[in-house]
């Protein structure tokens, strides 16, 4: 079966390539005849190869192939299957040796807050609204600006790069700004126009956010493939109604899904509640909110009456487990959610609340939480919780079509994990490993769109010396600026 599985992808690659060679073009032949015509089968000239002992597609069947390879050109994935036969069939411009390396697609983080890398470890050990109200909005009004969103954001790719994840979906201030540091870095990336119902780093109120929104979604959208401009709409209890249905109306108006926190915490349920009389995904649904693609992050608290309803509108969740715990916002019923047929994927959340952008953290905290809290071993499995940071990610913010497997025909984000270090030996289950023992030293190389971005630990697309100098020296600004802000408020209250 495996053959004959090779085979087609075979004849599909050959396609693919002869398709987006020039010298499959109708155009003049060239005075070269070998450059006009299509390179032959066993002399075809491709970008990349990558190998691996293993090769985990995470395709339908979740198929592993041993000793096997990737064969990538002009960014999309045109073969894979056994390592000696796509050697015989391609040669390639650079290939990534896979001695001792494990071959899967890029990790998929579908909820982050990049720049607040540069507010990791500012407030800790507090419930999310003492968290939110009391530290980080004062944080963000005082000290977040466009150059504050760029060093924080390509210090966010540099950890994530090196963490084997290749695609993120960020909600933040500036997005003309992320968009710019994804674009240079090689990322992919769903950028969120944050829409809040106060005064923000970049705007005065919800209605200045969806118009700047819409003019950052104008200036991005059909630029670069790697990057899908969306709106972010913060949450239920800081915009009201008709400034969430208002953003909503905005998106499909340039027909773009929406990210958004939703029954986060108790406090956001009671608050929906008390204000609308409903719970917070029943109020969603009432509003309309529903009517477009939704990323809905965290999803601690829906009822068991709203689980079918995210369901049904193909609501993409993602759920947060450090974040979550470490704020103590409680346990998503993500077996419950997945039973009933929500797409669930997996995020960091920003690193002011985690306060890391490791991924292979979230599978391992993913896995066991939900051991744990239905007291059964045997819910949640590795391969279960590997698919929800890959094809199921993707499929959760909506680009299963373009990422999240590595299948002929999609777009090349693939990474390399090395099984060199002591807790890789002995390795009994390749997927075991991944999701209960690999972090994220262990990526050896990264690959997006099919460029490097990394390669055996080396970045090749981020000036690394220069974003620590410049990270380094902004948060003593930001930490000297804090002790004088608590200084006078202790003086004020001494004075009182």
């Amino acid at each position: 079966m495996k053959s004959i599985t090779f085979c087609f992808i075979f004849v599909f690659s050959l396609f693919a390539v002869s398709a987006c060679d020039p010298g499959s073009s109708s155009a003049p032949a060239a005075d070269n005849a070998d450059e006009a015509a299509p390179a032959a089968a066993n002399d075809a000239t491709i970008d990349l190869i990558i190998d691996g002992d293993h090769v985990l597609t995470m395709d339908a069947d979740r198929s592993i192939i041993q000793n096997g390879a990737v064969a990538i050109n002009n960014g999309v994935i045109v073969a894979v299957g056994p390592a000696a036969d796509i050697h015989a069939q391609y040669s390639a411009r650079e290939t990534l040796a896979g001695t001792n390396r494990v071959v899967l697609p890029g990790l998929v983080n579908g909820h982050s807050h990049a720049a607040m890398t540069l507010l990791r470890g500012v407030a800790d050990d507090l419930a999310l609204m003492d968290w939110l109200t009391n530290y980080i909005f004062p944080a963000e009004v005082e000290f977040v600006d466009s150059e504050f969103v760029r060093i924080g954001t390509e210090l966010a790719c540099w950890e994530m790069i090196r963490g084997g994840t290749t695609t993120f979906v960020d909600m933040y201030y500036y997005p003309d700004t992320i968009a710019e540091v994804v674009d240079q870095c090689g990322m992919r990336a769903m950028i969120s126009a944050t829409v809040i119902g106060q005064r923000s780093p970049d705007a005065e109120g919800a209605d200045d956010s969806i118009s700047k929104g819409l003019g950052f979604i104008d200036r991005w959208q059909g630029r670069n493939p790697r990057i899908t401009p969306i709106f972010g709409p913060h949450a239920n209890y800081t915009l009201d109604a008709e400034q969430l249905a208002a953003t909503r109306r905005a998106a499909m108006q340039h027909n773009v899904p929406i990210s958004i926190h939703m029954a986060e915490s108790p406090f956001e349920v009671e608050y929906a509640k008390e204000t609308y009389g409903m719970t917070s995904i029943a109020m969603f649904e009432s509003i309309g909110f529903f009517e477009g693609p939704t990323i809905a992050a965290h999803v601690v608290w829906p009822t068991d009456d709203e689980i079918p309803v995210l369901a049904k509108h193909n609501v993409g969740v993602i759920h947060n487990p450090t974040s979550n715990m470490k704020i103590a916002s409680g346990i998503a019923p993500i077996t419950a959610m997945l039973k009933a047929g929500v797409h669930v994927g997996l995020g960091t959340d920003g690193a002011a609340s985690n306060n890391d952008l490791d991924m292979w953290e979230e599978m391992r905290l993913a896995s066991l939480l939900q051991k744990v809290d239905r007291m059964d071993p045997e819910v949640l499995p590795a391969m279960t919780v590997l698919s929800m940071a890959t094809i199921s990610g993707a499929t959760a913010i909506g680009l299963d079509k373009t990422i999240g497997s590595i299948e002929a025909g999609k777009q090349a984000d693939i990474i390399q994990v090395a099984f060199e270090d002591v807790h890789h030996v002995p390795t009994y289950d390749v997927v075991s490993h991944l999701v209960y023992v690999t972090d994220e030293q262990d990526v050896a190389s990264v690959v997006v769109d099919g460029q490097v971005l990394m390669h055996e630990h080396e970045l090749r697309t981020l000036d690394t010396a220069r974003i620590r100098k410049e990270a380094t020296a902004l948060a003593a600004d930001i930490q000297r600026a804090l002790v004088t802000r608590n200084n006078n408020n202790r003086g004020d209250k001494n004075g009182d």
